[in-house]
């Protein structure tokens, strides 16, 4: 068997009911699927039933060495590595994301996944409950941050279903949320992606502050610092909002 580790922070899900749940929360099986940190391998039992190319990815040795010996047909798909640090060159030019993702580090597999966001067209995991009520959350609500917009500006999120700690090994202190991501049609934004996070991650550093506050380090020219727009909130805008703020910010710097 395999010990989960605290310094991963590997909590293995044993119902298996749950499991399929996940996996059937996909819709992408007819294309390469990427499972990040399978541990014990209760999700790629049932992935490997019904997706044709599936690549099981953890940076756990001891979890590898276990999926090896339960799935020795699959021995070139099962592969050792960080997708933090990973190039992913193995994978195919579109995948979709499945997985039980570490709590410590989702936040960071979520900006990768934006980073990738031209290849990932769906991504179905489950994440502390409050993280994925958060990353679903509309303008307007508390919980609404960076990472809401700056998803929600590349995919349809949706709120799938609560997990409860019990069904874990060793059960987590929190409770647990799975939520689906599906690419939408925003291949491209109308400004640069680089700006557009700028403006949104300064926004947000101090929520509290109106954005003329807020956006002050970036400091923008008076014709743009006197925009009604700018006497709100940063957790009150839409992504759309953001992307408009975001366009005029690139013109005045070009």
């Amino acid at each position: 068997m395999v010990k989960a580790k605290k310094y991963l922070g590997q909590h293995f899900l044993k119902d298996e009911s749950i499991a399929l749940r996940i996996v059937e929360s996909l819709r992408s099986m007819d294309q390469a699927i990427l499972e990040i940190g399978p541990g014990t391998g209760v999700l790629s039992k049932f992935l490997f039933e019904r997706v044709d190319e599936l690549f099981l990815l953890d940076v756990d040795t001891e979890s590898i060495r276990f999926l090896l010996k339960s799935y020795p047909q699959y021995a070139d798909r099962i592969i050792e590595g960080d997708f933090l640090k990973n190039e992913l060159s193995f994978l195919p030019a579109n995948y979709a994301v499945i997985g039980n993702f570490p709590y410590n580090i989702s936040s960071q597999i979520f900006f990768k996944i934006l980073e990738q966001r031209h290849c990932v067209d769906e991504v179905v995991c489950m994440l502390q409950k409050e993280v994925a009520a958060r990353l679903c959350s509309p303008p307007g609500n508390k919980q609404y941050g960076i990472l809401s917009v700056l998803l929600q500006a590349f995919y349809d999120l949706e709120y799938m279903f609560d997990v409860t700690p019990d069904v874990f090994d060793p059960p987590p202190k929190v409770f647990s949320g799975v939520i689906r991501m599906k690419r939408n049609a925003n291949k491209d934004l109308e400004c640069d992606y680089s700006v557009f996070k700028t403006v949104v991650k300064q926004g947000f550093q101090n929520r509290r502050k109106t954005l003329r506050n807020a956006l002050k380090p970036l400091s923008l020219p008076v014709k743009i610092s006197e925009l009604e727009i700018l006497n709100r909130r940063a957790e009150t805008l839409s992504y759309q909002e953001f992307i408009g703020l975001a366009k005029l910010v690139e013109r005045w710097k070009n």
